[in-house]
């Protein structure tokens, strides 16, 4: 199609220059161009995938109208700048949404019927689940490798906690990854010293890697499409893809080269189980933001710590309800100085996860020796335990964060982890976000829903209507809507470097946007979580 000969039309005090393709224009709407400051419009004119213009009905049909375009009612329905999801795993998610789901089992005995009601309509090599927690369950106790063998014997099962660092494996699957022969306290055994099947963080992270190696680059296009596919439904038009292994990348620039990519993916690749990758990107000259539109590679992951439910996080006095334990790290703050400065040098940026407090010190004590943290904009991944005093060096390093909403709400057993003073420093949002500090939201899916309504509604209510244990205590920490409405959209764009580009519907911006069935600055807090996504649009086009 030739493109048409440069125009320049003047609406009021508007200047649109036109050198696209057709025009669309949506009128007829309730539409939020922005929450900080909150601006509405009733119209928007998208050309060549960008806002050319948003305001008033009138002028948006007669840019139409000159153009020969074409016209959507919003039929009186809100729109909003497409979320971004600063933190998801979407090579996982993919598998995940292909696994046995295991989320709010209440027993040993359920989670066993599930897994032999599913190995009969399953016939993939492995056997793979996730969602189990144990705090759910009756006994109170791990599943082990003797309750799976109840079920399923002759093939490898690998059932993952919520959590995502913790997995149960049966007695096959030890065989095949030889766990059983690893001298390592992530391998958990009974008192006889007999491996009871448990195993995590690391011991964990070489499980996964030795089935994700039996994965073709097929399965993981197959993956990765169903898990985009399924975010778009969710009303998130961007997603960091946090963890990205060398195969998944592979398969992801496939997708990108046939154009299948349904929404905006920003990578950032694991440095925590293949270090050379660090020098094979830096080698080739990439930098931070190579790409285009709709894939950019921005930097790296790397694990400094666990989680508070597997009590892996570190913290810096022990855990309240296991005083024998105060979590580890799960790299050496000599070998995270190392990597850390590595990234930093190729131009990359880093994304640190660090949930316990200790586990902060560490990274803020990284982040401290290098220079132009600010302009990288490198991140703390979760922050979820964090005291007042860090929050103070966070703010003065210029340090980014990318918080998970929805964690106040299932980490409801918290308070047992931390006892009464520290629960005041769970997920602190609101002393964060009074320090102006450059803070996105994320859902960390598959560990937790993708939905960003459900963050949005953990943010706004700390979950005093699901009668979480924390929160009252942590009351004073809660945002308004307005606040977590622009966290997850041009929050989570600014700490992925994207804040000229996305998180606003302002003119020139690409048009990422989404239909809703509410207002949710029309609604109680309390019906947040009930928000339905409509439509999704990516550069002007339903998806």
């Amino acid at each position: 199609m030739a493109l048409r000969k440069e125009r320049v039309f003047i609406f009021s005090d508007v200047n649109i220059f036109l050198v696209w393709f057709v025009v669309i224009g949506f009128v007829n709407g309730n539409i939020y161009v922005s929450f900080k400051p909150i601006k509405k419009v009733e119209a928007l004119a998208v050309d060549g995938g960008r806002v050319l213009y948003a305001g008033d009905r009138a002028i948006v049909e007669s840019i139409v109208k000159m153009l020969g375009g074409s016209i959507v009612d919003l039929a009186g329905k809100t729109v909003l700048p497409g979320f971004i999801d600063s933190h998801i795993h979407i090579d996982e998610l993919g598998m995940y949404l292909n696994m046995l789901d295991l989320r709010n089992v209440r027993s040993v005995d359920e989670l066993k019927k599930r897994l032999e009601e599913y190995s009969k309509r399953v016939e993939t090599l492995w056997i793979l689940g996730f969602g189990w927690d144990q705090e759910l369950f009756k006994e109170k106790r791990w599943p082990n490798r003797w309750d799976l063998d109840d079920v399923v014997s002759d093939r490898p099962v690998m059932l993952l906690r919520i959590c995502m660092h913790v997995a149960v494996l049966n007695s096959r699957a030890m065989k095949i990854t030889e766990v059983e022969s690893l001298e390592s306290s992530n391998v958990v055994r009974d008192e006889k010293g007999i491996a009871i099947g448990v195993v995590k963080e690391n011991v964990l992270e070489y499980v996964k890697k030795k089935i994700r190696d039996s994965l073709s680059i097929e399965d993981y296009k197959k993956y990765l499409l169903d898990a985009t596919r399924f975010i778009a439904s969710q009303g998130i038009t961007t997603a960091g893809f946090i963890g990205c292994s060398e195969k998944a990348l592979k398969a992801l620039i496939e997708l990108w080269s046939e154009k299948k990519l349904p929404i905006r993916v920003r990578v950032y690749l694991d440095a925590s189980s293949s270090l050379n990758v660090i020098d094979m990107v830096r080698e080739a000259g990439l930098r931070k933001s190579f790409g285009d539109d709709y894939l950019r590679i921005m930097g790296f992951r790397i694990h400094a710590d666990g989680s508070l439910g597997a009590r892996t996080a570190w913290l810096s006095k022990p855990y309240s309800d296991d005083p024998s334990t105060n979590g580890r790290p799960d790299i050496d703050i000599r070998d995270l100085r190392a990597v850390a400065k590595k990234v930093h040098d190729a131009g990359l940026q880093l994304a640190i996860h660090g949930i316990g407090d200790k586990a902060i010190d560490m990274i803020l004590d990284v982040y401290q020796e290098l220079r132009d943290v600010v302009k990288a904009r490198h991140r703390i991944e979760h922050a979820s335990v964090v005291r007042p005093d860090q929050i103070d060096k966070i703010a003065k390093l210029g340090i980014a964060l990318s918080l998970h909403p929805h964690f106040i709400i299932s980490d409801w057993w918290a308070k047992q982890r931390l006892g009464d003073e520290r629960i005041k420093w769970l997920y602190p949002f609101k002393t964060i976000a009074e320090k102006n500090t450059a803070i996105g939201f994320g859902s960390d899916s598959p560990v937790e829903p993708a939905n960003p309504w459900l963050a949005i509604y953990a943010a706004t209510t700390r979950g005093i209507y699901d009668n979480i244990p924390h929160a009252l205590d942590t009351k004073d920490e809660k945002l308004s809507i307005q606040e977590a409405l622009h966290i997850h959209t041009y929050g989570s764009a600014y700490i992925m470097h994207e804040e000229q580009n996305l998180g606003t519907l302002e003119k020139e911006k690409l048009a990422d946007f989404i239909v809703v069935d509410k207002d949710p600055l029309s609604i109680e807090e309390k019906e947040l979580k009930n928000i339905k996504v409509l439509k999704t649009y990516i550069s002007g086009k339903q998806v």
